[in-house]
């Protein structure tokens, strides 16, 4: 094997990450290509001896190098951040572009110490570390909403998005946190079918209740939840004013809703869409966090924002 072009320090940390995915059974072995010296994918593939391999590309011209070569490949491109959102984006790239299943299991070779020398080995359960990805994307959003009630909510809501109701996509909007406030700001849509139920049988946090909130998300309206996870009301017609609210092109009432409500209030809305599944979370009258909850990915990313263009009349 060309050294000049596959340099003796990483091909033996390559040759220790293989030995340990084929001890591991991994489905995959994911490969940081940023070290100082340039390495040939089409080496990597070679060396691999049939061992699936999917490289981290840190600019465009590794990545259309990679993919020349064959590789299965993903862009990172190069931010300043820790090593646990480096490798955390990666994996959740690889599982955004079907290079892996939220339940795979992982070898990953990086750079932990020193960057521009692969230095680390790691065996990452993907199940596990998408659900702690999650929390610690959620622990960023600076409310007064319990940790808790939160996951309870979003992880309903990407249940929704998967699965909708009857074959169908099914939209939908949940309003948590600042309740009482949140009620001044809506009107009933029609019958509110959670009215006259127990507490303890209106909590989301309880695994039969969410499948009843399941069967009544078609209904028009928006699901009012408290804080402890108390579904206050259902049906409910967001009436906070939309006026000078900057959302994304294409997003629909249901998202100037959410957005409208948090500016107005201290609540967070998740909201549901219908169209493409998307689940997307407001804060401040903005989206904070966005999530792909397809067939094979939960994909967490930060939010782009493009000025709409004015409605017409």
């Amino acid at each position: 094997m060309n050294e000049a072009r596959f340099p003796g320090h990483f091909v033996h940390r390559f040759d220790a990450a293989l030995a340990l995915a084929r001890a591991e059974a991994a489905d995959a072995l994911l490969v940081f290509l940023e070290t100082a010296e340039p390495i040939d994918p089409a080496r990597m593939l070679q060396h691999a001896r049939g061992q699936p391999l999917i490289l981290v590309a840190p600019d465009s011209k590794v990545y259309e190098k990679a993919q020349k070569a064959g590789a299965a490949v993903v862009k990172l491109d190069h931010v300043v951040e820790g090593v646990y959102e480096r490798v955390s984006r990666a994996l959740l790239e690889a599982v955004a572009e079907g290079l892996l299943q939220p339940g795979a299991k992982v070898v990953t070779l990086y750079s932990g110490f020193e960057m521009g020398l692969v230095d680390t080995i790691s065996v990452v359960l993907m199940r596990e570390h998408l659900a702690r990805f999650t929390v610690r994307e959620l622990r960023k959003l600076e409310t007064s909403v319990p940790l808790d009630t939160l996951q309870a909510v979003v992880s309903l809501a990407v249940e929704i998005a998967r699965e909708g109701r009857e074959g169908h996509p099914v939209g939908t909007l949940f309003v948590v946190g600042d309740h009482r406030r949140v009620l001044q700001y809506t009107r009933p849509a029609g019958f509110d079918p959670v009215r006259g139920y127990g507490k303890k049988e209106r909590n989301l946090k309880s695994g039969k209740v969410r499948e009843a909130i399941k069967e009544i998300a078609m209904l028009d309206g928006a699901f009012i939840v408290a804080s402890d996870g108390t579904v206050m009301a259902s049906c409910r017609m967001i009436t906070a004013p939309t006026a000078d609210l900057t959302l994304s092109k294409g997003l629909g009432a249901r998202h100037w809703a959410a957005a409208a409500i948090t500016r107005v209030t201290k609540a967070i809305a998740v909201a549901v869409s219908e169209s493409g599944g998307t689940v997307r979370i407001f804060q401040n009258g903005e989206v904070v966090l966005r999530i792909e909850p397809h067939k094979r990915p939960v994909v967490w990313r930060q939010f782009e924002y493009e000025a709409p263009e004015p409605e017409k009349t």
